[in-house]
């Protein structure tokens, strides 16, 4: 039963940080557009 419980809470986690990545990436992406937007704008 401890084996499916950690199993479970591997594949819980796992879901969470491939949230969490993905979030990151696209935070990333936001902010490299708005700073390459700013930089245009002031050439």
């Amino acid at each position: 039963m401890a084996k499916e419980e950690i199993k479970k809470l591997l594949e819980k986690s796992k879901k969470e940080l491939d949230g969490d990545y993905d979030n990151f990436v696209k935070s990333i992406q936001t902010d490299l557009t708005s700073f390459k937007k700013k930089t245009l704008d002031r050439i």
